[in-house]
C-alpha cells in the first residue's frame, strides 16, 4: 500500500511540475509579446487578448493601463465608439434578390462562386494567419434565424442549443452561430444579449451601447444597423417600419469602448476600422452580394493549425473578394461555429467543442 501511495505521489508531483513549467513558458512567452522589441507584435497580442470573453486580464500581467491604451492608439487617434443617435441605415435598393433567379445579372464576383445544383457553395478560405470556410446561398430567403426560446430566466437554468441542434430542429442543411449571448463560464448559452427577432416577433429587447443590428427584412436583405441608443422602445419602432424578419446583434466593445468593428461594409464601402478590430481571432460574419446572394464566413485562430486567427481587416478583405456589399461581424472566439450537410466544416478552437459547437442561443440556419 505504502509503495502504491508513494508511486502516486510521484505521478502527481510530475504532473504538477509539469504544469508549472508549462504555465512558466507560457507566461515567459506572452511576456514577450508584450515587453519585447516589436510594437506591431504588442498591439495585436493587446488587441487580441482584449477582444476575447475570458482573458482580458492578460495584458494587465504585463502592462499598465496608460501602456494598454497606448497599445489601442491609431495614426488618427484612439479608437473609441463613438455617440450613437440613430440607426445607419443600409441602403436596401443595392440589393436585388429577384436577380438570384438570372444568372446573368449575378455580381462579376458572386457569378464566379461554384455553386452546387442546390445552389449552395462552400469554400476553403486561407489567409497569412488563418484558414475558414466560407458558405455561400445563392437564394436568401433560405435562411432564418433559429433561437432556443423561451430564454432562461437564471443564466444557468436551461441550456442553448449547439449549431448543430440548431439545425437539426430546423431540418437544416448548413447554420452558423448568430448573436452575443450571457456566458456564464460554463456556457449553458440560453439567454441572449442585445436583441433578437424571429418570423417579426421580438423575443428579446434589451439593447445597449454598441448593439449592433444584424439580420434580414422581409425581401430577405440583410440589413446592418446601429441601435445601441434606441431603447426598447425605439427598437421595436426601428423592427415595425423597416419590416425586420430575422435579426440578433453583436457588439465589440470592452471597457473602455475600444475595438467597436461589428460593421464591416456597409453599402458598398469598406469600413475604415482606424485600428480596430487589429487582434487575431477566430472570427464569423455575415455578407450579402448585389444579387442577394449571402456569404456566411468563418475562420480560426488560437493556435489552431498553428494559426493565430482572422483580423476586422480579413474580414473584410474576403467579403469583397466575393462581392458583398453590406457585411457584419458576429460572435467569434469559442463560439466561431459552421454547421453543413450533417457535420462541422468548421469548429471552435477549444477542445471540449473541437466535434460540436458551443450551445447559443441564436443561429442563422439555411433551410
Amino acid at each position: 500500500m505504502g509503495k502504491v501511495m508513494k508511486t502516486i505521489g510521484w505521478i502527481f508531483a510530475f504532473l504538477l511540475g509539469t504544469a508549472a513549467v508549462l504555465f512558466l513558458a507560457l507566461y515567459l512567452l506572452m511576456g514577450k509579446f508584450c515587453n519585447g522589441p516589436s510594437p506591431s507584435a504588442r498591439k495585436t497580442f493587446v488587441a487580441t487578448m482584449l477582444e476575447t470573453g475570458g482573458m482580458k486580464f492578460v495584458p494587465g500581467w504585463y502592462l499598465s493601463d496608460e501602456e494598454i491604451q497606448a497599445c489601442l492608439q491609431t495614426d488618427q487617434g484612439t479608437a473609441v465608439l463613438p455617440e450613437q443617435t440613430t440607426a445607419a441605415e443600409t441602403d436596401t435598393s443595392m440589393v436585388s434578390v429577384t436577380a438570384t433567379a438570372d444568372p446573368d445579372a449575378a455580381t462579376e464576383e458572386s457569378s464566379l462562386i461554384p455553386f452546387d445544383e442546390n445552389g449552395i457553395a462552400l469554400l476553403t478560405i486561407k489567409g497569412r494567419t488563418f484558414e475558414g470556410a466560407l458558405l455561400a446561398v445563392k437564394d436568401p430567403s433560405r435562411l432564418s434565424l433559429s433561437t432556443s426560446y423561451p430564454w432562461s430566466s437564471m443564466e444557468h437554468e436551461k441550456n442553448g442549443l449547439t449549431v448543430g441542434d440548431h439545425c437539426k430542429a430546423n431540418d437544416a442543411i448548413a447554420g452558423a452561430n448568430a448573436g452575443e449571448f450571457v456566458n456564464s463560464g460554463s456556457n449553458w448559452g440560453g439567454r441572449p444579449v442585445g436583441v433578437v427577432v424571429k418570423e417579426g416577433e421580438i423575443l428579446f429587447n434589451e439593447p445597449s451601447r454598441g448593439d449592433v443590428m444584424v439580420g434580414f427584412n422581409e425581401d430577405h436583405i440583410l440589413v446592418i444597423a446601429e441601435i445601441g441608443s434606441m431603447g426598447a422602445t425605439g427598437f421595436s419602432s426601428y423592427v415595425n417600419e423597416n419590416h425586420i424578419v430575422d435579426a440578433v446583434s453583436f457588439k465589440d466593445l470592452n471597457s473602455s469602448n475600444t475595438n467597436l468593428f461589428t460593421k464591416l461594409i456597409i453599402n458598398g464601402a469598406a469600413v475604415d476600422l482606424n485600428g480596430k478590430g487589429a487582434g487575431a481571432n477566430p472570427r464569423t460574419a455575415i455578407g450579402q452580394c448585389a444579387d442577394g446572394t449571402v456569404l456566411i464566413l468563418v475562420t480560426d485562430g488560437r493556435g489552431a493549425s498553428g494559426h493565430l486567427g482572422a483580423t476586422g481587416q480579413d474580414l473584410i478583405d474576403v467579403m469583397l473578394q466575393y462581392g458583398a456589399v453590406n457585411a457584419a461581424n458576429l460572435d467569434g472566439g469559442s463560439s466561431s461555429a459552421l454547421y453543413y450537410d450533417g457535420t462541422y466544416a468548421h469548429t471552435s478552437t477549444y477542445l471540449t467543442y473541437s466535434d460540436s459547437s458551443r450551445r447559443l442561443p441564436t443561429a442563422f440556419v439555411v433551410k
